[in-house]
């Protein structure tokens, strides 16, 4: 029998907030979180790489000073996007793990619910979700609207799910559970690997609603057309056997 890790209480969250060229946006982030929620962390993982401009490190730096007892800072070694929330799942020591940005496009505020729902539905995955409430995509396009309403249709139907955003990179996992897959991608795509791989796996998912608005700070690194390997990732993942998609028990259980 194939079977992923569970936790029976929430203990406490770790934060995984990706650094490229955010400043302003990335205190405002961190400064709600905390307001809310600051006695529930364990610790806010940023993570930096060679491409993290100048200004936001220096914003970093200024955080690592004022906060030394919550913020980490971690140079990844793997490439892009994806491989910095990869190094951030085996790094978080928190018993469950908050995947967003620190661009404000995830709304900080709905961090202290995603806890809340981790608390009373520890071994599942909470996820926000930008489709329960009308009105809930500010500054997107029309066309990406409708590519992404289509998308979550036709991969909800296809997992059997009854989930309308499954790729809104802002969500709470057990810790053990991520740590306990065999993750494949780099770029953009992992964020919704790291749904797909769980459900397949019989990983409950609760969504709350969130609201997702353009961001106003730096540029996104993630190209539209690059959206579409998103597609690839979520057949690959509904083709694979559930054994592959774990890691190798260590001690050969």
């Amino acid at each position: 029998m194939i079977d992923y890790p569970r936790v029976d209480r929430f203990v406490s969250a770790s934060i995984i907030l990706p650094v490229m060229n955010e400043t302003t946006s990335l205190e405002e982030t961190v400064r709600i979180i905390l307001r809310d929620a600051k006695d529930k962390v364990e610790e806010l993982l940023i993570v930096v790489c060679k491409r993290t401009t100048p200004e936001a490190m220096a914003v970093v730096r200024r955080l690592q000073e004022q906060l030394p007892d919550l913020v980490v800072v971690h140079e990844q070694v793997l490439p892009y996007l994806g491989g910095a929330v990869r190094e951030a799942f085996n790094l978080a020591r928190g018993s469950h793990v908050v995947m967003m940005a620190s661009d404000l496009e995830t709304d900080p505020n709905d961090v202290k619910s995603l806890i809340s729902g981790a608390e009373g539905n520890p071994s599942a995955i909470i996820a926000a979700s930008r489709w329960l409430k009308r009105g809930s995509f500010l500054g997107y396009s029309k066309g990406k609207l409708v590519c992404n309403k289509i998308f979550q249709a036709f991969f909800s139907l296809l997992y059997g799910m009854r989930l309308s955003d499954m790729t809104y990179a802002f969500r709470i996992y057990p810790t053990k559970l991520v740590q306990s897959m065999r993750w494949e991608e780099l770029r953009h795509p992992l964020l919704f690997e790291a749904l797909v791989k769980p459900l397949r796996l019989g990983v409950k998912v609760i969504e709350i609603p969130s609201v997702w608005r353009a961001r106003t700070e730096g540029e996104s690194q993630n190209s539209f057309l690059r959206n579409f390997v998103y597609f690839r990732t979520g057949m690959k993942t509904w083709l694979a056997s559930k054994a592959s998609l774990l890691k190798p028990d260590p001690l050969g259980r």
